[in-house]
């Protein structure tokens, strides 16, 4: 059996280049990071820590709605920012968390002030890693099976939501991250972020 070739690429008049016809070009969404004059204060992120609707890599699926309980007792302040899921590692707090349409869509600030807070906004300014995830309970489900999911959230009692290397839902991303950091810090950051990362991709198993 011959190998299988890439779709050909051809030249749109603009001088861009297209798939051809029947497939499809996946995006990855960039992180926008302000303009001068910006207002936005340094450390400012936000995105979709949720997407309703969408499978997630466990087989969840959650129902428009489900956050919104957790969302009334708890508000932003009671809903912690955390790296990579480590209770022992806050990096910032969230500001305004709100259920709409698409998701549950997050608004809040990184410390600045502490190392890990740095850390997090210079891979996010460089772009090396984008995701959202949410670490919760589960008040009230049921089992689904239907399109790879295995059940359906209703109620979910949210405890953070993290910025990781690699989110649960593949549309839930950073999708700003504003301001610039003090210039004293900048460069130290930058290098201490390169190396964490570094650190963290040795450590991930490999799976045949």
């Amino acid at each position: 059996m011959g190998a299988r070739r890439a779709p050909a690429l051809r030249r749109r008049p603009d001088g861009r280049r297209r798939a051809a016809r029947g497939r499809r070009v996946r995006s990855v969404p960039t992180i926008r990071r302000g303009a001068p004059g910006d207002n936005r204060p340094a450390g400012f992120v936000s995105g979709y820590a949720s997407i309703f609707e969408r499978t997630d890599l466990s087989g969840d699926r959650i129902r428009a709605g489900a956050f919104a309980r957790a969302l009334r007792e708890r508000g932003p302040g009671g809903i912690r920012m955390l790296w990579q899921h480590d209770p022992a590692q806050p990096i910032g707090v969230w500001t305004k968390l709100v259920e709409d349409a698409r998701g549950l869509y997050a608004e809040g600030h990184l410390a600045l002030d502490t190392a890990q807070g740095r850390d997090a906004f210079a891979l996010l300014r460089q772009e090396a890693l984008d995701g959202l995830s949410i670490g919760f309970r589960a008040r009230r489900s049921r089992p689904l099976r239907e399109g790879g999911a295995r059940r359906l959230l209703l109620d979910i009692d949210l405890l953070e939501i993290s910025i990781v290397t690699f989110p649960m839902q593949e549309a839930a991303r950073v999708r700003e991250a504003r301001g610039d950091l003090l210039p004293r810090f900048a460069d130290a950051a930058r290098r201490i972020a390169e190396a964490t990362l570094s650190a963290s991709l040795k450590e991930i198993p490999c799976r045949r």
